[in-house]
Formats: C-alpha cells, sequence, structure tokens
C-alpha cells in the first residue's frame, strides 16, 4: 500500500457509502462475472437518481495499478448532468484523471453552470487532450488531467470529487419530473463512451474474452436504455 492509494481507496469508500445512503443496491446475475478479487463492480438505483454505478479494477500487487469508474445517471424525466468520474492511479502518481458533470438534456442545467463555476480556478500541471468521442458529451469544463503527483494536486482531486459528488446527489432529484424524456441523450452519452479505445484493451487485458468483453461494456459499463 501507498499512501496516494490508500487516499484514492478512502475516496472510493466515501462514494460508496453516499450511494449506500442514498440508493439501493442492485442484485443482478449478469454482474456476478465483473465482482470478485481485484475487481468491484456495484450498481445502486434511487428515487433520486436513475443509475449510480462504481467499477474498481485493482491490480496494485500484480501491476502497480488501481482505477476506478463512476458514473451516475439522472431519470429519464430530469434534464440534470451525468455525473462522470475516472481515475487511473500507479503507486506514486495519478496517470489519468477525468471528471465532468456532462450535459444529458439541458446544457443550461444550474448543476452544469455550478460545476463550471467551482472548477474554474483549479489549475494542472498537465492537461490531457480530448479525443472527438469525449468532445461530443462532456461539458467545456470537463477536469481531464494526467501525471499528477504533487500532494497540492492530489488533493486537489479528492476534495473535488468529495464536494461535487455531495452537491449532485443532493440537487439531482431537484429537477425530477420536469421533462417528458432524456432517454435519447442519455443514450448518446453512452453510445460515445462506447467508442472509448482504451476500455476494451483493459479488459481484454484483465483476462476477458471478446464476448466478455462486449458484454461488461454495453450491458454493465454503458447500458443503453
Amino acid at each position: 500500500m501507498t499512501v496516494l492509494w490508500n487516499q484514492l481507496i478512502d475516496l472510493q469508500l466515501m462514494l460508496e457509502d453516499q450511494f449506500n445512503e442514498t440508493g439501493t443496491i442492485v442484485v443482478e446475475s449478469r454482474y456476478d462475472r465483473f465482482s470478485h478479487k481485484g475487481w468491484i463492480h456495484r450498481v445502486w438505483e434511487s428515487k433520486l437518481y436513475r443509475r449510480a454505478h462504481i467499477d474498481i479494477i485493482d491490480e496494485r500487487d500484480t501491476r502497480g495499478l488501481w482505477m476506478l469508474h463512476c458514473c451516475i445517471f439522472p431519470h429519464t424525466n430530469n434534464p440534470a448532468p451525468i455525473f462522470g468520474f475516472d481515475i487511473v492511479a500507479g503507486r506514486n502518481k495519478i496517470t489519468g484523471c477525468f471528471h465532468d458533470y456532462s450535459p444529458a438534456g439541458d446544457i443550461n442545467h444550474p448543476m452544469i453552470k455550478w460545476f463550471a463555476n467551482n472548477v474554474d480556478e483549479l489549475q494542472w500541471n498537465k492537461l490531457r487532450t480530448l479525443p472527438d468521442w469525449a468532445v461530443r458529451i462532456f461539458s467545456p469544463s470537463m477536469i481531464a488531467a494526467s501525471n499528477v503527483q504533487s500532494s497540492e494536486e492530489i488533493a486537489q482531486i479528492i476534495n473535488t470529487v468529495t464536494c461535487t459528488s455531495k452537491h449532485y446527489l443532493s440537487c439531482v432529484a431537484n429537477t425530477n419530473n420536469t421533462v417528458k424524456s432524456t432517454v435519447e441523450e442519455q443514450n448518446y452519452y453512452a453510445q460515445n463512451q462506447k467508442l472509448n479505445p482504451h476500455t476494451p484493451k483493459v479488459m481484454a487485458a484483465l483476462g476477458l474474452n471478446e464476448e466478455e468483453v462486449d458484454i461488461f461494456i454495453h450491458q454493465c459499463l454503458f447500458p443503453e436504455i
């Protein structure tokens, strides 16, 4: 264990505690094959949000690698943004961190404006250039940082996600039942996320065959409605 990994695991547990307090874990057999030693896959549903998802790949012992993926989707009668947070960390540095309130029905939603205001002054040593599929779905204020090593930047990530996750869960239901449907927008987000070429490579490297990779990406990671 390293200081960084301990900090990130504490962040993971904080997110899980928030989902346990606001929702109910979905028990489905299709998730079983993706929940074992070194791999945690959990999904929650709630009156506040449609779906919250955490996926942890813990390869610290074998590859010196720890990864977290988290998404929260609002109900489809709610034009609130999608909460997204991804982080990849080695022993002593974060190689990639991505965080956003992504539009999913209303690009001028007050939660998106709040997110922009709260991350506007954050500074990162090295920014990541986003590919076309990401530009299509993420907000202009998205955090996309790499090679995060300083204690200041690591603390900045942890403090930001702690704040933004709590804000998201406290506000997302405010616009429930205000629109007929955001199914198209939420599916568009999922469709573009599935264009990320790194996801199937990571899954294959973990030993999944082609069929299992397809099931995981399409049915577990970013299922369409």
